[in-house]
């Protein structure tokens, strides 16, 4: 079982839910901070003096107050840490639930485990460490397709990159010819389009602002 183990997150309640988790699993060498700069300093300390950590749970979202951060959402913590640190095992224990959020934690930074807090979340929490401990990845049941391969009626990381743009301020002609310069086919103006057609169908949106909002509303973007 691990040995020395970090939980991140900015409210004591939930922290101490996952200390119990941790203590009724017999791993007493854990220490807990609120900001995800604590944590990302820790582990590079820990890292340095030979001691590593094991594992760490890290919330994705923390409130903000009057202390700057460099990391300000797990998101940002686990891809960084897991670019410098491959080996270290991730747990994103967070409320969030929209399947792109989750696919972007899991696939985009690669996290481990991802464990939606909630009436089962401690023990699905539980079952994560025990899974994430023997090499394998984690999803809670609720999300646990999420991550299967994209039927037709879903959007893709091409739409993504799209509805980006879109919010960025791109017109349709500055969009395809941002995708020509890095070689992302398709790039032909009639294809963006089309693609952007499909999109306002598919999220019911009268034009490309109600599109950029539906999509930030769901956390696509």
């Amino acid at each position: 079982m691990f040995k020395k183990v970090l939980i991140s997150e900015d409210l004591g309640s939930i922290s101490n839910g996952i200390v119990s988790i941790l203590e009724a699993l017999h791993i007493d060498n854990f220490q807990q901070v609120q900001y995800c700069d604590d944590a990302y300093l820790k582990i590079k300390r820990a890292e340095i003096d030979e001691h590593p950590f094991d594992l760490l749970i890290t919330d994705l979202s923390y409130k903000e107050d009057h202390r700057q951060q460099k990391y300000q959402s797990g998101e940002t913590l686990i891809k960084a840490l897991k670019q410098e640190y491959p080996n270290l095992k991730i747990i994103a224990y967070s409320v969030e639930d929209r399947p792109q959020k989750i696919r972007t934690v899991m696939l985009g930074c690669n996290a481990d485990a991802f464990v939606c807090k909630g009436r089962n979340g401690l023990k699905q929490l539980e079952e994560a460490i025990f899974k994430v401990y023997n090499g394998q990845t984690y999803l809670s049941p609720q999300v646990a397709n999420v991550l299967r391969k994209s039927s037709n009626t879903e959007i893709d990381d091409f739409d993504i990159e799209i509805m980006k743009l879109l919010a960025n301020g791109f017109s349709q002609d500055e969009i395809s010819q941002h995708f020509k310069s890095k070689n992302i086919n398709p790039s032909s103006l009639s294809a963006i389009e089309k693609r952007i057609l499909k999109l306002r169908s598919s999220f019911s949106a009268k034009n490309a602002t109600q599109l950029i909002s539906i999509a930030k509303d769901l956390g696509l973007i």
